[in-house]
This record gives structure tokens, C-alpha cells and sequence, in this order.
């Protein structure tokens, strides 16, 4: 399948426009740990994803790092390209958490697109304000939401991602993930263990009471 089957606006756009981003579309094979785009100053342009997982997050002046969301097969990035939008300066970094496959769609492009196709320009409107909302949902964890319970949601989006229960993931990543210490998410963790919910082993997590997970997180 191509670009076409990725957009789900394809349709809607004239036979130039779908010409102009075919061309101005290229596809990668990206390996895990990849950096894609480093801050607003790395214009690389828009990511459409084929397959594999990237990882939006920011990193604060003490080094600390926050996920404010996973990008999945099907999934658009527009920050990647924010250098197309000069109202919005917001210091992210993307990187492949799996092997990817991806389109790069070059910013002036699909920019020009934009500007005379009002489907491409909505669905543009439409995917920002989706991603908005992941952003402010994030600051009200953060901010109003106990570390237990922001965990136990976080184990949980992880098990339907990886479509398991156990998962292969250090303390030091999720506390990345999470923007707090690897002793903060050692600490819990081990109380969770203790409460039997999930079962602890060196790199890896296995969720063994979903219930108990699933009314703390609520």
C-alpha cells in the first residue's frame, strides 16, 4: 500500500495535489533508536507511519524527560514539521521506539497543499487539536493526578500497545516516559508487587491483576 492508503483525506484532493505529495514523499526504513527531530529549530517535515512506533516527548533543562504521546501504524506527526506553522514553537523530540516504516513529506509541499486544499488544511486543523488534547490530558495527570495512579495507567497503555502483559521495560524508561526518577518508579513498583498486580523481573514487567491496575488508575 502507498501514501494513498495512509491519508485518510486522499480522496478529497484534486489529482495535482495527490501528484504534489506523492513526489514530495519519501519513504525510510527507520531502526529503533533512531532520532527523527530534535526541537522547532529541525524542520524535517510531515510523518506519516507505515508501521513500527515513535515516541513524542520533551526534555527539560535538568535533563528530565516527559512522553506526551506515541505515535503508531497510520499515525501523523505535524511537529516534525513545525517550521510550517509560525505560531507554534514547541521543543519536541521524536524517536523510533520500534524498527519504523515512514513517509517524510517534505514541509514546503505539503505546506503549499495545505494552503489551497481546505480538506488537507481541516484534517491539518483537526490532527493539531487531537494532539493538543493528548498534551493538556498529560498536564492534568501531572499536575492533579497521585504517581500510583498515573502508573498503573501508563502499565496498562502499555500492555494494549505491546498487546501483552509482560513487558520488556526498565525502570530508568518508564520513569523517561514519565518524567519523574527511576527510584520513584522502583519504589511503586515494588508496592504494586507486593499487592500482587504485577510481577517484577530484570527488564521486564508482567501485569498479573488488571482490576486491581485498572480501579487505580480510576
Amino acid at each position: 500500500m502507498g501514501l494513498d492508503a495512509y491519508l485518510p483525506i486522499w480522496k478529497q484532493l484534486s489529482w495535482e495535489d495527490q501528484r504534489a505529495l506523492e513526489e514530495a514523499a519519501t519513504f525510510r526504513n527507520v531502526p529503533k533508536g533512531t532520532i527523527l527531530h530534535n526541537g522547532s529549530a529541525d524542520c524535517i517535515g510531515v510523518l506519516v507511519i507505515k508501521s513500527g512506533q515513535l515516541r513524542s516527548y520533551i526534555v527539560s533543562d535538568e535533563g528530565k524527560e516527559v512522553t506526551l504521546y506515541r505515535l503508531l501504524e497510520r499515525d501523523i506527526c505535524l511537529f516534525s514539521a513545525a517550521c510550517m506553522m509560525s505560531s507554534i514553537r514547541f521543543e519536541v523530540t521524536i524517536e523510533t521506539e520500534k524498527d519504523s516504516e515512514i513517509w517524510l513529506i517534505q514541509q514546503e509541499t505539503y505546506h503549499t497543499v495545505m494552503e489551497r486544499s481546505a480538506p488537507l488544511a481541516n484534517y491539518t486543523c483537526q490532527l493539531l487539536a487531537s494532539r493538543f488534547s493528548e498534551v493538556m490530558w498529560l498536564m492534568d495527570q501531572i499536575l492533579f493526578k497521585r504517581f500510583n495512579a498515573r502508573l498503573a495507567t501508563f502499565l496498562l497503555e502499555e500492555s494494549t500497545i505491546e498487546g501483552s502483559n509482560t513487558l520488556e521495560i526498565t525502570h530508568e524508561r518508564i520513569a523517561n516516559h514519565m518524567g519523574t526518577a527511576r527510584e520513584v518508579v522502583t519504589r511503586m513498583l515494588k508496592y504494586f508487587q507486593e499487592e500482587n498486580m504485577v510481577s517484577l523481573s530484570r527488564g521486564g514487567v508482567t501485569l498479573t491483576d488488571h482490576a486491581k491496575l485498572t480501579e487505580l488508575s480510576e
